[in-house]
């Protein structure tokens, strides 16, 4: 979905011309900013050192990480947490090389992240030689993951190749796009036109048809038991407000898809989670109208045409809300699509409904039922090890106290395998920023996902709000280096880390595949890591706790003592690989070739 438009742009007229001559690097930031960017990531080199020291002239948030791949992650944290699209670039070569998981991630993600890649001059690139340093061509390793790849091959390009970058990254679906910043155009100067703002060059704020507009309210209108099935550009288009006014002139049940997991501020007791909460099964196969916000209806729903939707499927009716025309009736029948920005439609299709609706049959009866479950997970989890007996704390205890510490007004990240299937079903709190890779699956993004939402959250709003990371050991040593950044910006970060020494959801694989007492080749690693050390030699805060009832005190001593801290809490390896909560419904998502 796209985005919203920044604050405009004084500027109007694309004749108005700025003499003097604008070095291109100058005028990159300008387009950004137009954008309303404000933070900036990458590993400064040659190419980007005027770039960097110019964009903190401004104000601008520049970030330099321990590694490429981690700035993709923190840009592409950004991006979500702002509601715009983010920047990020790396060095020629090994850098652009490092940088590819990243980009990879955004593109499965959806995540609007323009990469900006240096590279030698053009003269040294199209030479025929051999053993040139630091070079590859990295357009050819780079455009299959991005949407658009281009270049300023001459500095009159500069504005046409960065608005095609910002206009096709937030366009249909949202993703990454490149752009190559060769080393030859970085100081040559233009006489540029005024900036444009983003509505003057690029499609914002599309409306829907207003004949399906009607065809779907009347569709509402006419349910008895209609629900919002919501998904992750609910939040990345930064669009709840919009979708609560919905929510409560429909008065029914809100679904979140596995990627839409935070919570709308004044939704939280009617909001459950798609498969992980029974109230959400229930409201499923009982509805007979669907609108679906931000979602692209993919295998962690199931299609929305199997398993729980499949009883209802002859009589159900389905409203889709979707930037990307083609996306229409691709994984599933749709009956009225309702195509433009999530920011447009939501409220048009409020609107159309007039006064709201009665509650829908069932509503009061979910609410209940969903709290009453949570708070039986919670006591259930209570019965399971503490870390006191013979066996380290049980993982859902692990869940439990960890969340029931997350302070008010957070931002949440989740990253890790098992301890994510855990947190799925055992979380005690409803937070309305959660910020994990979905789609992807790439663990080790945690750190550098905190990193970036929360600095570019501070950019963007002038606040800081505490953070929590909630993740494994295997996950966490991804990008361990990168606490460093958290103590450099001295950010409120407390990460809660569970700590097995194993890949656990592997360890699971064995056990499931060959029985109890294989080998488990290659999912141990050593006992002998302390998280809470390491948090110290990189200048953080650590505490080492054993036992669950020590959880919540330490999180909330490390937030009392400000600036980021490290809770390194063993668990039952056991436990964790081999009692995963509702993992015959998480392996549903995999049903090779049968959906």
């Amino acid at each position: 979905m796209s985005y919203d438009d920044p604050k405009p742009v004084t500027a109007t007229s694309e004749l108005t011309v700025k003499a003097g001559g604008t070095p291109v690097y100058k005028r990159i930031l300008d387009l950004f900013e137009a954008e309303g960017i404000k933070t900036l990531f990458g590993i400064p080199d040659p190419n980007f050192v005027h770039l960097c020291l110019e964009a903190e002239s401004r104000g601008w948030t520049v970030v330099s990480p321990h590694h490429e791949a981690a700035a993709g992650f923190m840009a592409e944290a950004a991006s979500r947490i702002t509601g715009k699209p983010a920047l990020c670039f790396g060095t020629l070569g090994p850098g652009l090389a490092n940088m590819m998981p990243a980009i990879q991630c955004c593109k499965v993600e959806n995540s609007p992240v323009i990469f900006l890649g240096g590279q030698r001059a053009r003269v040294t690139e199209r030479r025929v030689r051999r053993g040139r340093i630091q070079f590859v061509q990295q357009e050819p390793m780079i455009e299959d993951s991005v949407k658009y790849s281009g270049a300023i091959e001459y500095a009159d390009q500069t504005d046409e190749v960065i608005r095609e970058a910002i206009r096709i990254a937030m366009s249909g679906t949202p993703g990454p796009t490149y752009v190559e910043y060769p080393s030859n155009v970085i100081l040559e100067e233009l006489d540029v036109p005024e900036v444009l703002p983003p509505h003057r060059y690029r499609l914002t704020n599309q409306g829907a048809d207003g004949d399906r507009l009607a065809e779907a309210a009347e569709l509402i209108k006419a349910a008895k038991n209609p629900i919002l099935l919501v998904g992750h550009a609910v939040h990345t288009t930064k669009s709840g407000d919009a979708v609560r006014e919905l929510a409560l002139k429909m008065n029914c049940p809100v679904i979140q898809t596995s990627g839409g997991t935070s919570y709308i501020k004044g939704l939280e007791d009617r909001t459950f989670q798609y498969v992980f909460s029974d109230a959400s099964i229930e409201a499923v196969e009982a509805c007979d109208v669907v609108v679906a916000l931000g979602t692209e209806l993919g295998e962690p729903v199931h299609f929305g045409r199997w398993r729980h939707w499949h009883e209802g499927e002859a009589n159900r009716k389905w409203i889709y809300v979707q930037q990307d025309p083609t996306a229409i009736g691709v994984n599933r029948p749709i009956d009225v699509p309702l195509v433009g920005d999530l920011r447009a439609v939501v409220p048009q299709l409020s609107r159309a409904l007039g006064d709201g609706l009665p509650p829908a049959a069932g509503l009061e009866k979910f609410m209940k039922d969903g709290q009453a479950e949570l708070d039986e997970l919670g006591q259930e989890a209570l019965t399971k090890s503490d870390g006191t007996g013979n066996s380290q704390v049980h993982t859902a205890r692990f869940i439990v106290e960890a969340t029931k510490a997350f302070p008010e007004g957070g931002i949440m990240i989740r990253d890790g395998g098992a301890s994510v299937v855990f947190g799925w079903t055992y979380n005690q709190c409803k937070p309305n920023d959660v910020i994990w890779n979905q789609n992807y699956g790439h663990i080790g993004t945690g750190l550098p996902y905190a990193t970036g939402a929360m600095l570019a959250d501070i950019a963007e709003t002038g606040k800081t709000r505490p953070g929590m990371l909630v993740t494994s050991d295997s996950s966490f040593l991804f990008h361990i280096a990168e606490l460093e950044i958290a103590v450099r910006r001295n950010l409120p970060l407390v990460c809660v880390v569970a700590v097995d020494f194993q890949w656990g959801l592997e360890v699971g694989v064995y056990k499931r595949t060959f029985g109890q007492g294989t080998a488990e080749t290659g999912t141990h690693w050593s006992d002998k890591v302390r998280f809470d050390k390491i948090a110290e030699g990189l200048g953080a805060y650590g505490e080492y706790v054993e036992t669950a009832d020590e959880i919540g005190p330490a999180i909330k001593r490390a937030y009392a003592r400000g600036g980021p801290a490290v809770i390194h809490v063993p668990i039952d390896p056991k436990a964790n690989s081999e009692e995963m909560p509702k993992y015959d419904k998480f392996r549903t998502w995999y049903a090779e070739g049968t959906q």
